[in-house]
């Protein structure tokens, strides 16, 4: 066995997910362990971790389980270089996940500033009000 396996706690510990939210990516069959113990315990590769990671960086851009699973399909056919699938199809597919990533950020961004000019309206009345109080 080439590949060093972890138990689901230590990709936890190396994802910061949490045990249920890995169980749950497998549920929905985004991730799949690589291996079991004879006991039934989940064995993962880095292969694995690193899945589990762009799924964890998919999720604050909103993207839905469908969509993730999607890409991931993508990015498993291009890693595999599958003779069957169209590469251009596929790295279309990508640049179209990769277009829907900035514009979410951008709006992530956008939304950012409107509560970072909040947070300073507020910084503004505490100091206004320590400065009336001290008079």
């Amino acid at each position: 066995m080439g590949r060093q396996h972890m138990q689901i706690g230590e990709v936890a510990n190396r994802t910061g997910l949490s045990l249920r939210t890995i169980r749950y990516y497998e549920e929905m069959g985004l991730v799949v362990p690589s291996a079991r113990t004879t006991g039934g315990f989940r064995l993962y590769t880095e292969s694995d971790v690193a899945r589990l990671m762009v799924i964890k960086r998919m999720k604050p851009l909103e993207f839905s389980l469908e969509e993730m699973s999607e890409l991931l399909g993508t990015l498993d056919a291009l890693e595999r270089q599958d003779p069957e699938a169209d590469r251009s199809v596929l790295l279309a597919r990508l640049s179209l996940f990769h277009e829907a990533a900035l514009a979410r950020v951008d709006a992530i961004r956008a939304q950012l500033a409107v509560a970072e000019g909040f947070a300073e309206e507020l910084r503004g009345a505490v100091a206004k009000q320590r400065r009336s109080a001290r008079h």
